[in-house]
């Protein structure tokens, strides 16, 4: 990020030509980088709360060199940012684009994709110097992110090629189920598990961000009558004023998991029928589930909210 931004300071000193005569258009824009990607770990000494790995990684490192690598954990816990952060210190910045392949799961990974793209860029010979003078492994790293999705006759072909190109280049599979991944594959990788991401691990990382970015936050909760007015809308409202509301709590930034939370524990105390709160805690219950799975927020409320409107318009 740093060289980014000296990058940039260095465009804007160049003298310019015509100066006076430049219109906006024509001055360059630094482009906004996602907090994503801006704060996402550039050495693996960053990676939070995997210590395992970290030691493990540091030890491959330190001799310039990795085995084929298996990832697999849950969502969210660094699988991607610690193979990605291993490439960048293995290669530097120079090289790293010419020496990592990565696909993930918007990437066609048939059979075919194995044949070619994976088989083309694992044949390639590479040198074992970098341009800073660093020492650099001989070999390149393909990164195959949710691997558990191929198919098993391209896991199959990947095998023979992991097997062929052993010489020049290192594979790193990332998968969240690893029971999906075949043996040939697993027997060949040294596997790491990636522990969920404890509470207050995670609190710290978006304290150190708000910070850094100058953010003003509460560690509050929803307050009770953002609550209290969706319910209200529910009961007695229309879609098009629900549609509104729920676009406004969700455009707050308020956490769509803790206002189901909240919503759960009002419906309870509402004065509807057994069955009628039933049918809205089931529909709360997979509405859980899809967020867990990264569905939109805002969909997701507007079906719960959907649901509950249904269910209230049953006692007028």
């Amino acid at each position: 990020m740093q060289a980014f931004l000296k990058g940039a300071t260095a465009q804007s000193t160049k003298p310019q030509k015509d100066k006076a005569t430049a219109g906006p258009s024509t001055e360059k824009k630094a482009k906004a980088v996602p907090w994503v990607e801006k704060y996402r770990p550039k050495c693996v000494d960053e990676v939070a709360f995997q210590e395992e790995v970290v030691a493990v990684l540091k030890k491959s490192l330190e001799g310039a060199d990795l085995p084929n690598l298996l990832f697999y954990g849950p969502p969210g816990t660094g699988k991607t940012s610690t193979i990605l952060a291993a490439a960048r210190e293995l290669f530097g910045p120079e090289l790293y684009r010419q020496r990592v392949l990565e696909l993930n799961a918007s990437d066609e990974r048939g059979i075919q994709v194995v044949r070619e793209k994976v088989k083309n860029f694992a044949q390639l010979t590479v040198a074992g110097t970098r341009p800073d003078g660093k020492p650099c492994p001989p070999f390149k790293i393909i990164i195959l992110d949710e691997a558990d999705s191929m198919t098993a006759p391209a896991q199959a072909a990947l095998r023979r090629t992991m097997e062929k190109e052993s010489r020049t280049t290192r594979f790193c599979l990332i998968c969240n189920y690893i029971s999906r991944i075949i043996e040939p594959l697993t027997s060949r990788c040294s596997k790491f598990r990636f522990k969920p991401l404890a509470n207050q691990i995670q609190e710290e990382r978006l304290l150190d961000i708000c910070e850094k970015e100058n953010l003003k936050y509460t560690k509050e909760v929803v307050p009770p009558k953002v609550i209290d007015n969706l319910l209200n809308i529910c009961f007695r409202g229309t879609f098009e004023k629900l549609e509104v509301a729920v676009k406004n709590v969700v455009d707050e930034g308020y956490a769509a998991t803790q206002i189901l939370s909240q919503l759960h524990e009002a419906i309870i105390e509402q004065d509807l029928s057994d069955k009628q709160k039933s049918a809205i805690t089931e529909k709360m219950a997979v509405v859980d589930k899809c967020l867990t799975d990264g569905a939109d927020e805002y969909l997701q409320m507007l079906s719960l909210c959907s649901v509950i409107m249904q269910q209230a318009s049953q006692n007028n």
